[in-house]
C-alpha cells in the first residue's frame, strides 16, 4: 500500500480490478473486450473523510469510479467559501474533465465521510482512445452520458430554485 498526493493506493490483484470495473454502473453494455484494459490502466483508492481529491484549476488526469461513500463537487462561491454544486455516490463517477481540453479540473471535489472507489488513469484512457477509435467512441459515449446526466440534474435544480420548491 502506498500513500498518494490524495488518497491511499493499494495494489489490487488485476483480476479484482477487472471484475471491479466490470460490475461499476459506469462500464455497463461497454465492450468486453477493453476491460481488460482499462484495468490495467486503475488501481483501487481510499479516501478520509473530509479529504480534497482535487481542486479547481489542477491538472486533470484521473477518472474515479465510486465504490462506496460520497464526494461533493465543489466550486467557490461569495467570499471565498466553497459551495456544494452536487454529491456523488456509489455507482457514479468522478471525472470527466481529463477528456475535454484545456485538462484542468473546473470543480473541487472532497469527500463527506471515507470513499472507496477506483482510480483510472484519464490521460491514458484519452490516448488511448485517439488511437484507437473503436475504443474511444465507446468511452466518449460513455462519457457524454456522464456530462448530459449532470446537465439535467443542474437544469432540474434550476428549475426548482426558478418555482421556489
Amino acid at each position: 500500500m502506498s500513500e498518494g498526493s490524495t488518497g491511499i493506493y493499494t495494489k489490487g490483484k488485476p483480476e479484482d480490478v477487472l471484475q471491479r470495473i466490470r460490475t461499476h454502473p459506469f462500464f455497463a453494455g461497454f465492450p468486453e473486450r477493453f476491460l481488460p484494459i482499462l484495468a490495467d490502466c486503475a488501481m483501487p483508492v481510499e479516501f478520509e473523510a473530509g479529504q480534497t481529491i482535487f481542486n479547481t484549476g489542477d491538472l486533470a488526469n484521473r477518472l474515479y469510479l465510486i465504490e462506496s461513500g460520497e464526494i461533493h463537487l465543489q466550486a467557490e462561491g461569495a467570499e471565498g467559501r466553497m459551495v456544494t454544486l452536487q454529491t456523488l455516490g456509489p455507482g457514479q463517477v468522478l471525472g470527466w474533465s481529463w477528456l475535454f481540453p484545456p485538462h484542468y479540473w473546473r470543480f473541487s471535489a472532497q469527500t463527506v465521510g471515507p470513499v472507496r472507489a477506483i482510480f483510472l488513469y484519464g490521460t491514458r484512457i484519452r490516448e488511448l482512445g485517439e488511437t484507437d477509435p473503436s475504443f474511444g467512441y465507446p468511452m466518449m459515449k460513455q462519457v457524454a452520458q456522464i456530462v448530459i446526466q449532470r446537465l439535467q440534474d443542474t437544469r432540474e435544480r434550476l428549475l426548482k430554485r426558478q418555482l421556489g420548491a
